[in-house]
């Protein structure tokens, strides 16, 4: 699509269920592809030796936490792009979009730098022992200079999708994945010529897929939509755009990080009830983290839609989105629980889970479903007021989950009830967001669009 077609924000008009859903289907196909890519490559690693998948497995950590730094980044610049987009300032986009990219170089070397400065205490904090650390050597030193190609995408897509354009990004991590997939197993078995690398493959095909993907998302945006421009590199203007986009990306990068810790300290929690608890969870996280990928993205759609309306004044269209939103969660949320609760024997003997495993899961899974509708509304919530530049807002939701909720009453009613007690928290938690997080939408709804009156009210006849 050229640029020609993008001068006009597409999220302003037209039906609001068409306009989340051409956002969401394609987000949900991409991230559906990266998780595939990562079980394919722990596969491959597997088939090398179990000690190197054990040192892959080491890596996840810092891995996330770098994919959480370029998604915070990412979610900044989408919300400020697409505000920016809605109000017709396409000057204004190309500036925070130059300065964007720059800002994920600079990141990415922070990282670099950081990152190969720290591997040996940093692993041997997470449990890594002297035979553990070679192998994690081998793959982090490569991972790390591949930093940049992993950011610099996660910026472009985010700009395309400011724009309404979600099956570009989509298509473009689908063609990371697939590529990486084909390129592991040539470097990593030393395949048509190649040299047997084992775990440095790994690392260095996510390098080269990365690099591949960033140079066709670079592409779209610079010269496809013609959304860089190189003479807008002042320090002065560069200092404000990545104040703009931090005042939204910061608070998110927050958020993103408080999650894995609560979810350690649940781990934790559960497994006080035994070896079989914690596979039993584990199996039941792992079909979580699938069925809210929906939900994840109808979040991430919000961002863009909401920006370009609120951006375009289209408070209206704003209100009637994050509605829909609302009803889709409900829906979803009920169809999702229904299916767990009839399908959860089903799948734990699939899972060839042991009695006591099988207990845990079947425990979460009838449980914790129940409250998938009201997490989707905090979820909603979140892509939404990120939009609207309300990020302090947004992460306060989010830990009010994670943090005010869902650990202490996690510890507090095992205590009581014993391991049934961490599943309802974890459901009580959810709703405590969901309606936190609605209540506080309408507030500042109310907040703007009694501003949006007041200075329509004083502007000249």
């Amino acid at each position: 699509m050229k640029a020609a077609t993008r001068k006009r924000a597409l999220l302003t008009e037209g039906p609001i269920s068409r306009n989340i859903f051409s956002l969401m289907i394609p987000m949900a196909l991409g991230m559906i592809a990266v998780v595939l890519n990562n079980v394919v490559g722990a596969f491959f690693i597997a088939r090398v030796s179990t000690e190197q998948l054990a040192a892959i497995s080491f890596t996840f950590p810092v891995s996330f936490v770098v994919g959480v730094i370029a998604m915070s980044l990412g979610t900044g610049t989408s919300s400020v792009v697409s505000r920016l987009f809605g109000g017709g300032n396409r000057d204004d986009v190309r500036r925070i979009t130059g300065h964007a990219m720059l800002l994920a170089v600079a990141c990415a070397l922070a990282v670099l730098i950081t990152g190969l400065l720290t591997i040996d205490p940093l692993f041997r904090l997470l449990g890594a022992d002297d035979h553990m650390l070679p192998m994690i050597h081998r793959y982090m030193r490569i991972y790390y200079w591949g930093g940049v190609f992993m950011v610099a995408p996660m910026i472009a897509n985010s700009v395309l999708r400011a724009l309404g354009d979600a099956k570009r990004p989509a298509m473009i991590m689908t063609t990371s994945a697939v590529l990486n997939i084909l390129i592991d197993p040539v470097l990593i078995f030393g395949l048509l010529g190649f040299p047997r690398m084992e775990i440095e493959g790994a690392a260095l095909g996510a390098v080269i897929a990365n690099a591949i993907t960033m140079c066709a998302s670079v592409y779209f945006v610079m010269y496809g939509e013609q959304l860089v421009s190189l003479r807008n590199f002042k320090a002065r203007l560069i200092g404000d755009s990545w104040r703009r986009i931090l005042h939204v990306g910061l608070p998110s990068l927050a958020s993103g990080l408080v999650a894995p810790l609560t979810t350690a300290f649940i781990t934790s929690q559960v497994a006080g009830y035994g070896h079989g608890a914690v596979a039993g969870f584990g199996m039941a996280a792992r079909l979580e983290g699938l069925t809210l990928m929906v939900l994840m993205a109808l979040s991430a759609a919000l961002t863009p839609f909401t920006g370009q309306n609120f951006g375009a004044g289209r408070l209206d269209r704003v209100r009637e989105g994050v509605s829909f939103a609302y009803r889709f969660s409900l829906g979803y949320g009920a169809c999702v629980a229904v299916v767990m609760f009839a399908a959860g024997g089903l799948l734990t003997r699939l899972f060839g889970l042991e009695a006591e495993a099988r207990e845990a899961a079947l425990l979460q899974m009838h449980i914790v479903p129940i409250s998938y509708m009201a997490f989707g509304i905090s979820m909603t919530v979140n892509g939404a007021l990120n939009a609207l530049g309300k990020p302090m807002i947004a992460m306060f939701v989010s830990l009010s989950r994670t943090i005010a909720v869902y650990a202490p009453l996690a510890w507090l009613l095992s205590h009581l009830f014993g391991l049934i007690g961490i599943f309802i928290a974890a459901a009580t938690a959810n709703f405590v967001a969901g309606g936190i997080g609605a209540t506080w939408f309408r507030m500042v709804y109310k907040e703007m669009l009694a501003d949006f009156h007041a200075r329509a009210a004083a502007r000249p006849a």
